[in-house]
């Protein structure tokens, strides 16, 4: 996985909205993620880093906790599209993924996979990235 931090604007596509899908970074039992809605009112079309968003499960491991075509909750943890970091600098990643969480911000799978950004530490998923491998 190749983690790109760029200083200027990267001309990637748009955020995530209602049907994109996204990759599960962490070891809960789903593989994909397919997102329909975008909590925070009727107009709120986009989500970005650290938003949750809810979704179906496209694909899922076997004899997990969750299954193909479970209703889950999952916040945003790598988007292709450049985030615009405090300091002026953007990330951006390979691919958009996400986390899935249970009640309140706490993750439904015990381990997280590929890179984090520090902003979901600042957006209040600090168990996220206490259980992540890399936090960029």
């Amino acid at each position: 996985m190749e983690l790109v931090i760029w200083c200027f604007f990267c001309g990637a596509k748009a955020m995530i909205q209602p049907g994109t899908k996204l990759k599960v970074a962490d070891n809960s039992g789903a593989k994909v993620v397919q997102c329909f809605n975008i909590p925070g009112g009727t107009k709120k079309r986009y989500a970005q880093l650290g938003e949750i968003i809810v979704g179906s499960v496209k694909e899922a491991e076997p004899r997990k906790e969750v299954k193909t075509h479970d209703i889950v909750r999952a916040v945003i943890v790598r988007t292709k599209k450049a985030f615009r970091r405090k300091d002026g600098s953007y990330i951006r990643f390979d691919e958009n993924a996400c986390c899935l969480i249970a009640d309140g911000k706490n993750p439904k799978g015990n381990r997280i996979f590929g890179p984090i950004p520090r902003e979901l530490k600042e957006k209040g998923f600090e168990k996220i990235v206490t259980l992540a491998e890399e936090v960029v």
